[in-house]
């Protein structure tokens, strides 16, 4: 089965990751809908742009994925979902000791509990329709761990779990549910970041990269977001459909240490 007309819903999807497996799915025949909480001149621009560029139909619906409320109401003005990627993340670093209880409890709510509202508000929409995909953007924290990172760790490993429970309870009706774990992945925000650090280090920008930024990632290459936009597609192409409640490490060899 093609996706062409079905309809995906991606939260956090105006840069990035999620922007990446937006043009993805839009060039693989999906219809698109960006999220994010900015509601500005360029998120809808963004759309516009990929509409033009596939011929698809691409929309942008702001969402503050904090609270629960707007994050069903995010599914339900998308009208249908088909396809539900759950993407929107933010990070904040600090020991457990000193972890601020507002960031901890963003965090949780953005990268966690948003995931459980909109897949409980799509599920109906996917059933009705007798086909599914949800793709949970979790991470090689979703696996493994790093000190000062309490809260991400906690939520990357809570969506893995949340994708599990979805899979068993959809696991007879064809509907799938899996998390894609990136390592580092080439961003605009990550490459923003290289000539800080480097400076930082006293380092050149190659060697910050190899040394730091990806001393965790055995490859010594960034993924890239069209990498991780042609995983989704693959998760929504007839040759997954019995891939289901497991996890699919992006991360240059990471996880395998």
């Amino acid at each position: 089965m093609s996706i062409t007309g079905k309809t995906a819903l991606i939260t956090g999807s105006n840069s990035g990751i999620g922007l990446g497996i937006a043009e993805e799915l839009a060039k693989s025949g999906a219809n698109v809908i960006l999220n994010s909480y900015t509601d500005s001149d360029d998120d809808h621009a963004l759309a516009e742009r990929i509409s033009k560029e596939t011929g698809t139909t691409a929309r942008y619906i702001s969402a503050d994925l904090s609270k629960g409320d707007q994050s069903r109401a995010l599914v339900e003005k998308a009208g249908h979902v088909d396809i539900l990627i759950n993407n929107a993340g933010i990070q904040h670093v600090a020991p457990i000791d000193e972890f601020p209880v507002e960031k901890w409890d963003m965090i949780i709510a953005i990268m966690l509990s948003s995931v459980f509202h909109t897949t409980a508000a799509a599920l109906p929409m996917m059933r009705k329709a007798g086909w599914g995909r949800v793709i949970n953007i979790s991470s090689a924290h979703g696996l493994t761990a790093s000190p000062y990172k309490s809260a991400y760790v906690s939520a990357k490993h809570g969506v893995v779990g949340m994708t599990k429970v979805v899979a068993l309870e959809t696991a007879k009706e064809p509907i799938t549910a899996n998390a894609i774990c990136p390592g580092y992945v080439l961003t605009p925000l990550v490459e923003s970041q290289i000539p800080d650090t480097a400076k930082k280090y006293d380092m050149t920008e190659e060697e910050v990269t190899q040394k730091v930024i990806l001393e965790r990632q055995p490859s010594k290459e960034f993924a890239t977001t069209e990498q991780l936009g042609g995983v989704a597609a693959f998760l929504c192409s007839d040759a997954a459909a019995q891939i289901t409640g497991t996890t699919i490490s992006v991360d240059g060899g990471w996880t395998a240490l």
